[in-house]
Protein backbone atom coordinates (compact mmCIF):
# COMPACT_ATOMS: atom_id res chain seq x y z
CA UNK A 1 0.00 0.00 0.00
CA UNK A 2 2.82 2.29 1.02
CA UNK A 3 4.50 2.22 -2.41
CA UNK A 4 1.32 2.70 -4.37
CA UNK A 5 0.47 5.65 -2.07
CA UNK A 6 3.85 7.44 -3.06
CA UNK A 7 3.39 6.73 -6.36
CA UNK A 8 -0.20 8.44 -6.37
CA UNK A 9 1.31 11.16 -4.36
CA UNK A 10 3.80 11.97 -7.52
CA UNK A 11 1.56 11.37 -10.22
CA UNK A 12 -0.92 14.01 -8.40
CA UNK A 13 2.14 16.66 -8.02
CA UNK A 14 2.78 16.67 -11.54
CA UNK A 15 -0.54 17.11 -12.43
CA UNK A 16 -2.15 13.55 -12.76
CA UNK A 17 -4.62 13.45 -15.20
CA UNK A 18 -7.50 10.68 -14.72
CA UNK A 19 -8.90 9.93 -18.00
CA UNK A 20 -9.92 7.59 -20.97
CA UNK A 21 -8.31 8.12 -24.55
CA UNK A 22 -7.80 11.75 -23.94
CA UNK A 23 -4.13 13.75 -24.14
CA UNK A 24 -5.94 16.42 -21.31
CA UNK A 25 -8.76 16.64 -19.46
CA UNK A 26 -11.24 19.23 -19.79
CA UNK A 27 -12.60 19.82 -16.04
CA UNK A 28 -10.53 19.64 -12.97
CA UNK A 29 -12.12 18.74 -9.48
CA UNK A 30 -10.39 17.56 -6.14
CA UNK A 31 -10.41 15.62 -3.44
CA UNK A 32 -8.36 17.13 -0.33
CA UNK A 33 -7.71 15.22 2.74
CA UNK A 34 -4.07 14.26 5.10
CA UNK A 35 -2.38 12.40 2.55
CA UNK A 36 0.54 12.43 4.55
CA UNK A 37 0.91 12.68 8.40
CA UNK A 38 -0.49 10.71 11.52
CA UNK A 39 -4.06 10.03 9.66
CA UNK A 40 -2.54 8.84 6.22
CA UNK A 41 -4.69 6.11 6.01
CA UNK A 42 -7.76 7.97 6.11
CA UNK A 43 -6.32 10.03 3.21
CA UNK A 44 -5.65 6.50 1.48
CA UNK A 45 -9.61 5.60 1.52
CA UNK A 46 -10.47 9.24 0.14
CA UNK A 47 -7.86 8.67 -2.45
CA UNK A 48 -8.89 5.65 -3.42
CA UNK A 49 -12.49 6.52 -3.82
CA UNK A 50 -12.09 9.53 -5.57
CA UNK A 51 -9.89 7.74 -8.71
CA UNK A 52 -12.17 4.98 -8.44
CA UNK A 53 -15.28 7.11 -9.29
CA UNK A 54 -13.28 9.12 -11.51
CA UNK A 55 -11.95 6.44 -13.99
CA UNK A 56 -15.67 4.87 -14.11
CA UNK A 57 -16.79 8.07 -14.87
CA UNK A 58 -14.11 8.86 -17.60
CA UNK A 59 -15.23 5.53 -18.88
CA UNK A 60 -18.33 6.25 -19.47
CA UNK A 61 -17.56 9.68 -21.26
CA UNK A 62 -17.22 11.61 -18.36
CA UNK A 63 -19.70 14.72 -17.14
CA UNK A 64 -21.37 16.18 -19.59
CA UNK A 65 -18.83 15.19 -22.10
CA UNK A 66 -16.03 16.60 -20.82
CA UNK A 67 -13.22 14.37 -19.11
CA UNK A 68 -12.51 14.76 -15.76
CA UNK A 69 -9.10 15.78 -14.07
CA UNK A 70 -8.08 14.89 -10.47
CA UNK A 71 -6.04 17.09 -8.71
CA UNK A 72 -4.89 16.84 -4.57
CA UNK A 73 -4.38 18.48 -1.58
CA UNK A 74 -2.88 17.36 1.25
CA UNK A 75 -3.73 18.96 4.38
CA UNK A 76 -2.54 16.88 7.00
CA UNK A 77 -5.76 17.66 9.07
CA UNK A 78 -4.01 21.05 9.88
CA UNK A 79 -6.33 24.00 9.73
CA UNK A 80 -3.90 26.66 8.81
CA UNK A 81 -2.39 23.98 5.80
CA UNK A 82 -6.53 23.02 4.99
CA UNK A 83 -6.84 26.97 3.95
CA UNK A 84 -3.60 27.22 1.76
CA UNK A 85 -4.76 23.73 0.33
CA UNK A 86 -8.15 25.23 -0.48
CA UNK A 87 -6.48 28.43 -2.10
CA UNK A 88 -4.04 26.73 -3.67
CA UNK A 89 -7.03 24.63 -5.23
CA UNK A 90 -8.52 27.32 -6.68
CA UNK A 91 -6.37 28.90 -8.32
CA UNK A 92 -6.17 25.55 -10.31
CA UNK A 93 -9.21 26.25 -11.56
CA UNK A 94 -11.56 23.18 -9.92
CA UNK A 95 -15.09 23.61 -9.92
CA UNK A 96 -15.65 20.70 -7.20
CA UNK A 97 -13.82 19.29 -4.22
CA UNK A 98 -14.66 16.33 -2.70
CA UNK A 99 -13.38 16.57 0.98
CA UNK A 100 -11.92 17.53 3.57
CA UNK A 101 -11.78 14.74 5.79
CA UNK A 102 -11.10 16.46 9.54
CA UNK A 103 -13.67 18.88 10.74
CA UNK A 104 -10.91 21.19 11.84
CA UNK A 105 -9.82 21.31 7.81
CA UNK A 106 -13.41 21.57 6.53
CA UNK A 107 -14.55 24.03 8.57
CA UNK A 108 -11.93 27.00 7.70
CA UNK A 109 -11.50 25.68 3.89
CA UNK A 110 -14.84 26.03 3.51
CA UNK A 111 -14.67 29.83 4.32
CA UNK A 112 -12.30 29.65 1.37
CA UNK A 113 -14.94 27.44 -0.86
CA UNK A 114 -17.59 29.64 -0.09
CA UNK A 115 -16.18 32.87 -1.15
CA UNK A 116 -14.99 31.38 -4.65
CA UNK A 117 -18.53 29.58 -4.92
CA UNK A 118 -16.79 26.28 -5.41
CA UNK A 119 -19.07 23.24 -4.63
CA UNK A 120 -17.64 21.45 -1.34
CA UNK A 121 -18.87 17.90 -0.08
CA UNK A 122 -17.32 16.37 2.32
CA UNK A 123 -17.15 12.54 2.87
CA UNK A 124 -16.49 12.47 6.90
CA UNK A 125 -16.36 15.64 8.66
CA UNK A 126 -19.26 15.37 11.37
CA UNK A 127 -18.84 18.10 13.56
CA UNK A 128 -22.04 20.17 13.41
CA UNK A 129 -20.70 23.95 13.01
CA UNK A 130 -19.93 23.04 9.18
CA UNK A 131 -23.19 23.12 7.66
CA UNK A 132 -24.84 25.61 10.79
CA UNK A 133 -22.72 27.92 8.88
CA UNK A 134 -25.13 29.06 6.09
CA UNK A 135 -23.20 28.35 3.45
CA UNK A 136 -25.49 27.24 0.52
CA UNK A 137 -22.96 25.32 -0.95
CA UNK A 138 -21.28 23.39 1.56
CA UNK A 139 -22.52 19.37 2.04
CA UNK A 140 -21.73 16.05 3.76
CA UNK A 141 -22.36 12.55 2.91
CA UNK A 142 -22.09 11.83 6.19
CA UNK A 143 -23.50 12.11 9.33
CA UNK A 144 -23.04 14.34 12.33
CA UNK A 145 -21.59 14.24 16.02
CA UNK A 146 -24.66 15.71 17.32
CA UNK A 147 -26.24 12.16 16.07
CA UNK A 148 -23.48 9.97 16.64
CA UNK A 149 -22.76 11.05 19.59
CA UNK A 150 -26.26 10.97 21.00
CA UNK A 151 -26.39 7.17 20.01
CA UNK A 152 -23.01 6.66 22.28
CA UNK A 153 -24.49 8.73 25.34
CA UNK A 154 -27.52 6.62 25.55
CA UNK A 155 -26.12 3.18 24.61
CA UNK A 156 -23.81 3.83 27.56
CA UNK A 157 -26.04 5.18 30.04
CA UNK A 158 -27.82 2.26 29.51
CA UNK A 159 -25.50 -0.75 29.02
CA UNK A 160 -22.87 0.50 31.67
CA UNK A 161 -25.21 2.20 33.92
CA UNK A 162 -23.13 0.64 37.01
CA UNK A 163 -19.72 1.98 35.47
CA UNK A 164 -17.46 4.09 35.97
CA UNK A 165 -17.07 5.95 32.96
CA UNK A 166 -14.71 8.71 31.70
CA UNK A 167 -15.13 10.86 28.22
CA UNK A 168 -11.48 12.15 26.72
CA UNK A 169 -11.08 14.07 23.50
CA UNK A 170 -7.76 15.31 21.60
CA UNK A 171 -8.60 19.06 21.31
CA UNK A 172 -9.56 19.29 18.28
CA UNK A 173 -13.12 19.69 16.37
CA UNK A 174 -13.67 16.47 15.65
CA UNK A 175 -12.26 15.35 19.23
CA UNK A 176 -14.05 17.50 21.74
CA UNK A 177 -17.58 18.34 19.35
CA UNK A 178 -17.70 14.62 19.17
CA UNK A 179 -17.16 13.74 22.98
CA UNK A 180 -19.18 16.92 24.32
CA UNK A 181 -22.09 15.64 22.43
CA UNK A 182 -21.86 12.44 23.70
CA UNK A 183 -21.60 13.93 27.12
CA UNK A 184 -24.64 15.55 26.48
CA UNK A 185 -26.72 13.10 26.02
CA UNK A 186 -25.14 10.80 28.56
CA UNK A 187 -26.13 13.07 30.99
CA UNK A 188 -29.64 13.56 29.76
CA UNK A 189 -29.65 10.11 30.43
CA UNK A 190 -29.32 10.51 33.80
CA UNK A 191 -25.59 9.42 34.33
CA UNK A 192 -22.64 11.66 35.33
CA UNK A 193 -19.03 10.63 34.08
CA UNK A 194 -16.23 10.33 36.74
CA UNK A 195 -13.48 12.27 34.48
CA UNK A 196 -13.96 14.18 31.32
CA UNK A 197 -9.95 15.00 29.85
CA UNK A 198 -8.39 16.64 27.10
CA UNK A 199 -5.84 14.58 25.40
CA UNK A 200 -2.89 15.99 23.16
CA UNK A 201 -2.85 14.06 19.68
CA UNK A 202 0.21 12.76 18.93
CA UNK A 203 1.68 12.08 22.71
CA UNK A 204 3.30 8.40 22.46
CA UNK A 205 2.95 7.74 26.32
CA UNK A 206 -0.29 8.18 27.71
CA UNK A 207 0.32 6.66 31.37
CA UNK A 208 -0.38 9.80 33.44
CA UNK A 209 -3.80 9.34 32.08
CA UNK A 210 -4.05 5.82 32.61
CA UNK A 211 -2.39 6.54 36.40
CA UNK A 212 -5.93 9.00 36.75
CA UNK A 213 -8.00 6.29 35.23
CA UNK A 214 -6.88 3.52 37.19
CA UNK A 215 -6.91 6.06 40.28
CA UNK A 216 -10.98 6.62 39.36
CA UNK A 217 -11.53 2.97 39.22
CA UNK A 218 -12.86 4.01 35.23
CA UNK A 219 -13.61 1.09 33.47
CA UNK A 220 -15.34 2.48 29.87
CA UNK A 221 -13.46 5.10 28.60
CA UNK A 222 -15.43 7.43 25.95
CA UNK A 223 -12.63 8.62 23.04
CA UNK A 224 -13.41 11.55 20.65
CA UNK A 225 -10.50 11.14 18.89
CA UNK A 226 -8.65 9.59 16.00
CA UNK A 227 -7.60 5.52 15.91
CA UNK A 228 -3.83 6.28 16.95
CA UNK A 229 -4.17 7.42 20.11
CA UNK A 230 -7.12 5.50 20.84
CA UNK A 231 -5.02 2.15 20.22
CA UNK A 232 -2.31 3.49 22.31
CA UNK A 233 -4.55 4.12 25.14
CA UNK A 234 -5.83 0.74 25.05
CA UNK A 235 -2.47 -1.16 24.27
CA UNK A 236 -1.00 0.96 27.35
CA UNK A 237 -3.97 0.61 29.38
CA UNK A 238 -3.81 -3.20 29.11
CA UNK A 239 0.23 -3.12 29.76
CA UNK A 240 -0.34 -1.34 32.89
CA UNK A 241 -3.07 -3.61 34.51
CA UNK A 242 -5.85 -1.79 33.37
CA UNK A 243 -8.74 -3.35 31.40
CA UNK A 244 -11.16 -0.62 30.29
CA UNK A 245 -13.88 -0.58 27.71
CA UNK A 246 -12.84 1.55 24.38
CA UNK A 247 -15.75 3.70 22.85
CA UNK A 248 -15.09 5.48 20.10
CA UNK A 249 -16.56 7.41 17.14
CA UNK A 250 -16.38 6.98 13.35
CA UNK A 251 -12.51 8.13 13.10
CA UNK A 252 -11.77 4.56 14.39
CA UNK A 253 -12.62 2.82 11.13
CA UNK A 254 -9.09 2.28 9.73
CA UNK A 255 -6.72 -0.65 10.19
CA UNK A 256 -4.21 0.91 11.47
CA UNK A 257 -6.04 1.04 14.83
CA UNK A 258 -5.87 -2.75 15.31
CA UNK A 259 -2.01 -2.98 14.23
CA UNK A 260 -1.30 0.20 16.91
CA UNK A 261 -3.42 -1.42 19.50
CA UNK A 262 -2.46 -5.44 18.81
CA UNK A 263 -4.69 -7.51 20.85
CA UNK A 264 -5.79 -5.14 23.16
CA UNK A 265 -7.85 -3.41 20.85
CA UNK A 266 -10.32 -6.72 21.41
CA UNK A 267 -13.25 -5.92 22.17
CA UNK A 268 -13.37 -2.06 21.07
CA UNK A 269 -16.03 -0.38 20.08
CA UNK A 270 -17.19 2.67 17.85
CA UNK A 271 -19.96 4.46 15.86
CA UNK A 272 -20.19 4.76 12.29
CA UNK A 273 -23.08 4.42 9.48
CA UNK A 274 -24.46 0.61 8.14
CA UNK A 275 -21.50 -0.93 6.40
CA UNK A 276 -21.29 0.53 3.14
CA UNK A 277 -19.53 -2.43 1.22
CA UNK A 278 -22.55 -4.61 2.07
CA UNK A 279 -25.12 -2.24 0.12
CA UNK A 280 -26.32 -4.22 -3.13
CA UNK A 281 -25.28 -0.51 -4.98
CA UNK A 282 -21.74 -1.16 -3.81
CA UNK A 283 -21.57 -4.30 -4.94
CA UNK A 284 -19.70 -3.96 -8.18
CA UNK A 285 -18.01 -1.48 -7.12
CA UNK A 286 -16.43 -3.20 -3.95
CA UNK A 287 -15.38 -6.34 -6.90
CA UNK A 288 -13.70 -3.69 -8.91
CA UNK A 289 -11.92 -2.23 -5.28
CA UNK A 290 -10.70 -5.58 -4.55
CA UNK A 291 -10.13 -7.47 -8.15
CA UNK A 292 -7.36 -4.10 -7.86
CA UNK A 293 -6.14 -5.79 -4.57
CA UNK A 294 -7.63 -3.14 -2.17
CA UNK A 295 -10.74 -3.67 0.38
CA UNK A 296 -12.93 -0.64 -0.07
CA UNK A 297 -13.21 0.02 4.17
CA UNK A 298 -14.26 3.57 6.27
CA UNK A 299 -14.68 6.44 3.85
CA UNK A 300 -13.23 4.79 0.68
CA UNK A 301 -17.19 4.21 -0.16
CA UNK A 302 -18.50 7.58 0.88
CA UNK A 303 -15.90 9.10 -0.99
CA UNK A 304 -17.09 7.55 -4.20
CA UNK A 305 -20.66 8.55 -3.40
CA UNK A 306 -19.32 11.88 -3.37
CA UNK A 307 -18.39 11.91 -6.89
CA UNK A 308 -21.44 10.32 -7.78
CA UNK A 309 -23.76 13.35 -6.43
CA UNK A 310 -21.92 15.58 -7.87
CA UNK A 311 -21.44 14.10 -11.22
CA UNK A 312 -25.47 13.47 -11.13
CA UNK A 313 -26.16 17.24 -10.09
CA UNK A 314 -24.02 18.37 -13.00
CA UNK A 315 -25.73 16.18 -15.24
CA UNK A 316 -28.99 16.64 -14.29
CA UNK A 317 -28.11 20.44 -14.83
CA UNK A 318 -26.81 19.65 -18.05
CA UNK A 319 -23.64 21.77 -17.11
CA UNK A 320 -20.64 21.63 -15.33
CA UNK A 321 -21.36 25.48 -14.34
CA UNK A 322 -20.71 25.82 -10.40
CA UNK A 323 -23.59 27.83 -9.46
CA UNK A 324 -25.78 25.60 -11.93
CA UNK A 325 -24.79 22.31 -9.82
CA UNK A 326 -24.68 23.88 -6.69
CA UNK A 327 -28.56 24.48 -6.86
CA UNK A 328 -28.89 21.33 -8.83
CA UNK A 329 -27.22 19.87 -5.53
CA UNK A 330 -29.88 20.79 -3.61
CA UNK A 331 -32.90 19.67 -5.89
CA UNK A 332 -31.91 16.24 -6.40
CA UNK A 333 -32.21 12.88 -5.06
CA UNK A 334 -29.23 11.00 -5.85
CA UNK A 335 -28.29 6.60 -6.55
CA UNK A 336 -25.13 5.50 -4.65
CA UNK A 337 -23.20 3.06 -3.23
CA UNK A 338 -23.99 4.02 0.14
CA UNK A 339 -27.62 4.15 -0.61
CA UNK A 340 -30.46 7.10 -1.87
CA UNK A 341 -29.82 10.55 -0.11
CA UNK A 342 -31.09 14.26 -0.89
CA UNK A 343 -29.41 17.12 0.58
CA UNK A 344 -31.26 19.39 3.36
CA UNK A 345 -31.64 23.29 3.01
CA UNK A 346 -28.17 22.94 5.63
CA UNK A 347 -26.06 20.62 3.14
CA UNK A 348 -26.96 17.76 5.75
CA UNK A 349 -28.64 14.34 4.24
CA UNK A 350 -31.27 12.09 5.12
CA UNK A 351 -31.29 8.94 6.67
CA UNK A 352 -27.44 8.82 7.82
CA UNK A 353 -27.74 6.14 11.04
CA UNK A 354 -25.32 5.31 13.16
CA UNK A 355 -25.24 1.99 14.28
CA UNK A 356 -21.70 -0.01 16.25
CA UNK A 357 -19.20 -2.07 15.23
CA UNK A 358 -16.72 -4.42 17.18
CA UNK A 359 -13.00 -4.81 16.88
CA UNK A 360 -11.33 -8.49 16.79
CA UNK A 361 -8.28 -10.13 15.79
CA UNK A 362 -7.26 -7.09 13.72
CA UNK A 363 -10.50 -6.37 12.11
CA UNK A 364 -13.97 -4.61 12.66
CA UNK A 365 -17.56 -5.71 11.40
CA UNK A 366 -20.70 -4.10 12.15
CA UNK A 367 -22.16 -5.67 15.40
Amino acid sequence: MAKTFKTSLFAAAAGLILSTGVAQADVKIAIAGPFTGQLASFGEQLKRGAEMAVRDLNAKGGVNGKKIQLVYGDDQCDPKQAVSVANNLVNQGVVFVAGHFCSSSSIPASDVYNEEGIPMITPASTNPTLTEKGYDRVYRVCGRDDQQGSVAGAYVAKAHASDNVAIIHDKTAYGKGLADEMKKALNAAGKKEMIYEPITAGEKDYSALISKLKKAKISVVYLGGYHPEGGLIVRQAKEQGLKIQLISGDALNSLEFGSIAGPAGDGTIFTFGPEPRNFPEAQAVVKSFKDGGYDPEGYTLYTYATLQAWAQAATEAKTNDMDAVAKQLHNTRFNTVIGQFSFNEKGDTDGRAYVWYEWKDGNYAER
